[in-house]
């Protein structure tokens, strides 16, 4: 489903509800799913940027990657987000003490996200479904989108770079750099000033 979705994000809505429910029930087994070191390109990606004001994980799971963002940006106010209640519950409870005033986490989907425009200097997603219409709106001007894929190619949820720069591109972002740790590909994009 999330293969088709990628390909023809105008059939998220006929998958929503199956792919939520489908991650809720994986909440509490899903860090022994995901592979060791699947954030390592997301790292090496995040390693490039300077702190944001504010940065918004998307697809964030039990939080793994909210909490990355947390630890390499210690002023920032970080939002995890993802579609499955379970997910979101067991993030809450795995928050560690030291981050629990800055990280929040919250049900949202990400193709209609419940953010206002412009509202976050930083987007992240890690083998993440992308809705680029939403990335561009809240992803603020001069900010940066950040897409990370865990086994490259790979990854069964993968956008091959080209279209990530084709989609992104044409919504105004202008810069883009391409990063590797592991097996896993990231991929960074700044939005225009003016856009």
């Amino acid at each position: 489903m999330t293969v088709v979705v990628t390909r023809v994000p105008w059939l998220w809505p006929v998958f929503r509800r199956l792919v939520g429910r489908q991650f809720h029930s994986m909440a509490p087994r899903w860090e022994q799913i995901v592979s060791p070191g699947h954030l390592q390109s997301y790292e090496a990606a995040l390693a490039s940027l300077e702190s944001p004001a504010r940065a918004l994980d998307l697809g964030t799971g039990t939080g793994l990657g909210a909490f990355a963002l947390a630890r390499r940006f210690p002023e920032a106010e970080v939002v995890g987000a993802d579609l499955a209640e379970g997910m979101i519950e067991e993030a809450r409870r795995k928050t560690p003490v030291e981050l629990e005033g800055r990280v929040r986490f919250e049900v949202a989907d990400a193709s209609r996200l419940p953010y206002p425009d412009g509202r976050f200097e930083l987007v992240t997603l890690a083998n993440m479904i992308p809705f680029f219409d939403e990335l561009a709106r809240v992803t603020a001007p001069g900010g940066a989108v950040l897409l990370s894929f865990s086994g490259g190619a790979g990854t069964p949820i993968y956008v091959p770079p080209e279209r990530i720069r084709a989609e992104l591109g044409a919504r105004g972002f202008v810069e883009f750099a391409d990063f590797a740790a592991g097996i896993g590909t990231a991929i960074v994009a700044r939005k225009g000033e003016g856009a």
